[in-house]
C-alpha cells in the first residue's frame, strides 16, 4: 500500500523524536565507549541500538517505553561489559581477543591471515581506511597518504 493513514506517520514522528533523543540521553550518560566499536561487543551494542531504534519506529507491536527499556538494557550490559574488563584481566582476557599480526617487514603472513580468515586485499583496505597509502618493509613499515594520519 502507498498510503495507510496518518495516524501511523504521525506515530512514527512522534515515536522518533521521543525514541531519539531516549537514545542521545542513554549514550550520553554511558559514555563515548558505547558507540566506540573497539571490539566485538561493542560493535555488537551499536548494531543492536539501530535494530531497536529502527523497530522502535517502524512496528507498532513495539511501544515507546518498550524500545527505551532495550536501549537501557543494552546501554547497561555495554557498560558493565567494559566495567568489568577495566577492573579485571581475567574477565578481559573472556570477552576480548588479542590483536594478531598480519604483515610484519613488508611481508604478509600467511599462516596467520588463515587462522585469523582475512585476504589481503581486506588488509590492504584496512589500512587505506586508517589513511596508509602503502605498506612497505622500511623501519616504519607503511606510507602515510597526503593526509599525514596516524594509524
Amino acid at each position: 500500500m502507498l498510503f495507510d493513514g496518518w495516524y501511523d506517520l504521525w506515530r512514527i514522528l512522534v515515536v522518533g523524536v521521543a525514541a531519539y533523543g531516549g537514545l542521545v540521553l542513554l549514550l550520553r550518560l554511558t559514555g563515548k565507549r558505547t558507540l566506540s566499536k573497539m571490539n566485538a561487543f561493542d560493535l555488537v551494542v551499536t548494531v543492536a541500538l539501530g535494530s531497536t531504534l529502527a523497530s522502535a519506529l517502524l512496528s507498532s507491536e513495539v511501544s515507546l517505553s518498550e524500545g527505551l527499556l532495550a536501549f537501557a538494557l543494552l546501554c547497561s550490559l555495554q557498560y558493565v561489559v567494559a566495567y568489568a574488563s577495566v577492573r579485571s584481566r581475567r574477565f578481559q582476557d573472556l570477552v576480548k581477543s588479542e590483536p594478531t599480526l598480519l604483515f610484519f617487514r613488508g611481508a604478509f603472513l600467511p599462516a596467520m591471515m588463515v587462522e585469523q580468515r582475512v585476504t589481503e586485499e581486506e588488509v590492504l583496505a584496512a589500512a587505506r581506511a586508517q589513511g596508509i597509502a602503502a605498506m612497505s618493509g622500511g623501519r616504519g613499515g607503511c606510507a602515510r597518504g597526503p593526509t599525514g594520519r596516524s594509524a
